[in-house]
């Protein structure tokens, strides 16, 4: 039913092609942007993006090791033509899950929490999920899979929040960002 919305409306398939394509790079742009429009002492809602940055990483690590362990072809290669409809040329890799899906929902859940952050990337994550079954890349249950493993990376990375601050005031001393004094991060999120 998704993929069978493809092709009839010019407008919606460039959107749906932009975000099945480019969502991480999106991200990688959205990133900077609210690092550094960010008020130069505001060392939580950095931490926050650093949490999110890692948590897509570890979801894309999850879906390495799975797809060692389950192949899943993709579903062009699987469906006779006329019975899908591919927007986008993709590679036969594995299908299950998605990497642009869980990426997206890892940065998304690694912010959640933090809400003007967490509301952009959780939107565009369910938008790359949608995508990337729009486009014909991608089976529903793969994304769902997706949703899965980068809500479980976001959990992770914000349970070792703590632990990953170095990481986070390292990065913000390189740009001369962050309190003046030494600052102990909370693990209260911030509105």
């Amino acid at each position: 039913m998704i993929n069978g919305l493809a092709g009839h409306n010019y407008i919606l398939d460039d959107l749906m092609i932009f975000f099945a394509k480019y969502a991480l790079e999106f991200y990688a742009l959205l990133f900077i942007i609210v690092w550094f429009t960010l008020p130069k002492r505001d060392i939580q809602y950095r931490h926050a993006l650093v949490i999110a940055g890692l948590s897509g990483v570890l979801a894309l690590v999850i879906n390495v090791l799975i797809s060692f362990i389950w192949f899943r072809p993709r579903p062009f290669t699987v469906f006779p033509k006329g019975i899908y409809i591919q927007l986008i040329p993709h590679s036969a890799d594995p299908s299950f899950p998605s990497d642009h899906a869980s990426g997206s929902f890892g940065f998304a859940s690694g912010s959640w929490g933090h809400k003007w952050i967490s509301r952009t990337f959780t939107v565009i994550a369910i938008i790359v999920m949608f995508s990337r079954v729009y486009v014909g890349v991608h089976y529903p249950t793969d994304v769902l899979a997706s949703l899965v493993v980068g809500v479980f990376s976001g959990k992770i990375t914000r349970r070792f929040s703590l632990l990953l601050f170095p990481i986070t005031s390292f990065i913000a001393k390189v740009f001369k960002y962050g309190p003046l004094e030494r600052h102990v991060i909370s693990n209260k999120p911030t509105e």
